[in-house]
């Protein structure tokens, strides 16, 4: 008998029925997980504002690397946190630096792994912001120069995928002629394309020494309030050459990463970023949640908005439970 609704729930009335219809799946493929490499040795130090997660010397990353590898994690975003800072960054763009060395010790002996580098100045300057500074102003054309420098001694060590992150306008042009120029035609570009001046990236500047000495980053990050600039800066991105897209942070702006997912033929990436992983880790010591269901619950969202990997402090936690699954 027709009695005038839909019986949707036919569907859902089993594990397997739901798997069989299930929309949106978590792979172990989709996670990249980010390192903090020190300089120094036998240095393994827990970042106090993120459980979990360490500081490593590269005498001691195979520790790391080797459990990243055995959970089957197939991809690493490296950071650096230098001893020397100065002015331009010069340990950015060195190519002894620590995100070099570092690479190049992956790829010798984890050429398994894809290896991603924040190209950046922020941790590498000794005021702590993304470019050259004068006046207190962050120049942009001059910081381009060196932006490009750092991208192509990173394709040097032997990166794979170039991550510039630092919103300067016409980055993803500037490091695209760089690498072009030194022969590093296919090198790709994951461009930081959306990246806001958020409150969720606290625990991240304690973890790569980067908060700004003065002032804040808000002339060259995105307002939070913004939608179509988000639109405007993906499609300078996308002309100018970025391989990827990526949107920063990603749990409070699933709504832009739709839209970028909708617009641009692209991979999309998300970054699930230090402060959404900080407040899970806090609620879940705490008994208040559980712990398992709403890292997956999120990082699913992120997938269903439209991300096609996801940077993430849980990449390992969540390899664990898609082996459990």
């Amino acid at each position: 008998m027709n009695n005038g609704f839909q019986r949707h729930r036919r569907l859902r009335r089993s594990e397997s029925m739901r798997a069989l219809v299930r929309e949106t799946v978590l792979r172990k493929e989709d996670l990249i997980y980010p390192l903090f490499i020190v300089e120094g040795e036998n240095v393994k130090q827990e970042v106090g504002s993120m459980p979990g997660v360490h500081h490593y010397s590269l005498d001691r990353l195979h520790e790391e690397l080797d459990e990243i590898v055995g959970l089957g994690i197939q991809s690493i975003i490296v950071f650096g946190v230098p001893q020397h800072k100065d002015e331009k960054g010069s340990s950015a763009y060195a190519d002894d630096g620590i995100v070099q060395k570092s690479i190049t010790y992956v790829k010798e002996n984890y050429p398994q792994l894809t290896v991603i580098a924040d190209t950046c100045l922020c941790q590498y300057t000794d005021h702590g912001h993304c470019g050259v500074i004068h006046n207190g102003d962050v120049l942009n054309d001059e910081s381009l120069a060196l932006l490009a420098e750092t991208a192509v001694s990173q394709a040097k060590a032997g990166a794979d995928i170039i991550a510039p992150s630092n919103m300067m306008d016409g980055f993803v042009a500037a490091i695209r002629a760089g690498l072009d120029e030194a022969g590093y035609h296919d090198v790709p570009i994951m461009s930081y394309a959306v990246k806001y001046a958020s409150s969720f990236y606290g625990p991240f500047r304690d973890a790569a020494h980067s908060t700004p000495q003065f002032g804040d980053r808000r002339t060259y990050q995105m307002d939070p309030s913004n939608r179509m600039e988000a639109i405007r800066e993906a499609q300078s991105d996308y002309e100018e050459g970025a391989d990827f897209l990526m949107v920063k942070p990603a749990l409070a702006y699933l709504d832009i990463m739709r839209e970028l997912k909708d617009r641009f033929p692209l991979p999309l990436v998300a970054y699930n970023v230090s402060g959404e992983y900080a407040m899970i880790k806090a609620v879940a010591m705490n008994g208040w949640v559980d712990e398992q269901a709403i890292v997956m619950e999120k990082l699913t969202s992120m997938k269903r908005a439209g991300a096609d990997l996801i940077i993430t402090y849980f990449a390992k936690d969540a390899a664990r439970y898609i082996d459990k699954n």
